[in-house]
């Protein structure tokens, strides 16, 4: 089958720019010559749309889950759809802390695809797709077994009360991890799409597996048309069949060839120091980011499921909307990640600092866009999840917190995701050592103690995004990401 034509940047008709930027270090919004605003601006929404809808719709799935889970009980019972929005809430964590290690690679196959990209060297894309498909599915091999077999006791770690919602969020986890490799190789397949521009790809096989999501859930959930009705269990189940279908597609997609890669199995699996050096180079720092991060969030989430049942249930409810809000920052990081990783490539760093300059100007309108719909209405996205007056009135305060934080954390990603095309990954780790391991958990637990409770926590992570967004303009600033070179590539 033909494959379709590679994505075309501004880039790709620029010319080759210097090995370096010696002495020119200083980020600055002037635009290159012969450059026009319009045309950036055009890249970066051609990468970013796809997966913005992609994500935009991923999350609301993820909330209409959340709504079908707090709706179990109807309104003549309630308590059930709490217990039940508790116990999905308990697997969060200990899911993500085992996806650490192929997220993290995932950020060097992105880095090193998109950099490949702007050298135009398909052949060497394609190996880090192969290796990263291959460090992918070994290490989720391991961490599904191990994670099966410990769920129950990393559940009762994270602080789960009562044993039917110890049981509904273990059964839910082992779910959850008993189909963890599709996903995850789904997720290193998209970070290479992603990496050479082709986000729409990637917005379509996610969009069909959400759609057969949203249809398992409404059988098994509820027991509908003859299904059997699994309740939480059944919200995993419907979870697992969308990531496979998911995978199927996307695997199709890239044995058949698309844009600048394609998976040829015949050349082998074969591990390639020189590739791995480079991924690692970039991945670990980024997987001891993961690690930090998720250590501080445990450490966070524990401190909340300390509170009271409906304290953690608004708790995670107000996590689920504020996940939407994430989706803005995070499409317009994809298209960060990749035009920057792919200037560098060409050797323009003056192209990637203006590809993330008004990337981040996109960025900073919708977010201010999503502050006014979350301070108007807060409190009526919040009854969606379940009708207890309780989560309602508490929930609508919360949602000033996630309301004001819009801004900043949209920008953060942002430029966080620049940085991370640069392959900058070391700063982004340092930075979210200092401001989610120790700040949000030590700040929360002070104010918690002292008397605040859930609106403790919520201050608490409030002060990680603010100076996390600070820290992360800082570096960016500096200007050394530009610096940052690939083993075997010219200095």
């Amino acid at each position: 089958m033909k494959e379709k034509k590679a994505l075309q940047t501004t880039l790709d008709r620029l010319p080759w720019g210097d090995s370096g930027v010696s002495g020119d270090l200083k980020v600055s919004n002037k635009l290159p010559e012969g450059v026009k605003s319009k045309e950036l601006y055009k890249d970066i929404v051609q990468i970013a749309w796809p997966s913005f809808i992609e994500l935009l719709l991923t999350q609301l799935v993820s909330m209409v889950d959340m709504m079908m889970v707090g709706g179990i009980g109807g309104e003549a019972n309630p308590q059930l759809g709490v217990d039940a929005i508790t116990a999905v809430g308990l697997t969060t964590q200990p899911k993500f802390l085992l996806m650490t290690a192929f997220v993290a690679m995932n950020t060097g196959v992105t880095a090193l695809i998109a950099r490949y990209k702007g050298q135009g060297d398909k052949e060497k894309a394609n190996l880090v797709l192969r290796q990263g498909m291959m460090f992918t599915f070994i290490a989720t091999f391991l961490l599904s077994v191990i994670g099966v077999i410990f769920a129950r006791p990393m559940i009762i770690f994270m602080g789960g009360k009562g044993e039917s919602i110890i049981q509904q969020a273990t059964v839910y986890l082992q779910i959850q991890l008993a189909g963890f490799a599709t996903v995850a190789l789904t997720s290193t397949i998209t970070a290479g799409l992603r990496a050479v521009g082709d986000s729409r790809t990637c917005m379509i096989y996610n969009l069909i597996a959400n759609g057969v999501n949203v249809i398992f859930n409404w059988l098994l959930i509820g027991g509908n048309l003859g299904f059997p009705e699994l309740g939480v269990a059944g919200a995993s189940i419907a979870t697992v069949i969308g990531q496979l279908v998911a995978f199927v597609i996307a695997l199709c997609v890239i044995l058949r060839g698309n844009t600048f890669l394609k998976l040829e199995p015949g050349k082998g699996f074969k591990p390639d120091k020189l590739m791995l050096h480079n991924m690692t180079a970039i991945g670990i720092p980024a997987a001891i980011e993961q690690l930090l991060m998720r250590a501080g969030m445990v450490i966070f989430a524990k401190t909340v499921a300390s509170l009271s049942t409906t304290a953690f249930a608004t708790h995670q409810v107000c996590m689920n909307i504020q996940a939407l809000s994430f989706m803005t920052g995070q499409a317009f990081a994809v298209s960060a990640t990749s035009l920057v990783g792919q200037s560098l490539g060409r050797r323009r760093p003056d192209m990637a600092q203006s590809y993330c300059s008004k990337t981040r100007n996109i960025g900073f309108a919708v977010a201010l866009l999503l502050t006014v719909t979350f301070a108007f209405f807060g409190g009526d996205i919040v009854s969606l999840y379940n009708k207890d007056p309780e989560i309602i009135k508490m929930g609508g305060r919360i949602m000033l917190f996630v309301a004001f934080l819009q801004p900043f954390q949209t920008s953060q990603f942002i430029i966080a995701g620049g940085l991370r095309g640069a392959g900058d990954t070391k700063s982004t780790a340092k930075i979210t050592t200092i401001t989610v391991l120790f700040v949000r958990p030590a700040v929360a637990i002070l104010l918690v103690n002292l008397g605040l409770d859930l609106y403790g926590a919520w201050i608490a992570l409030a002060c990680d995004q603010l100076l996390r967004s600070a820290l992360v303009f800082l570096r960016y600033n500096s200007g050394k990401w530009k610096l940052i070179k690939l083993k075997n590539e010219a200095a």
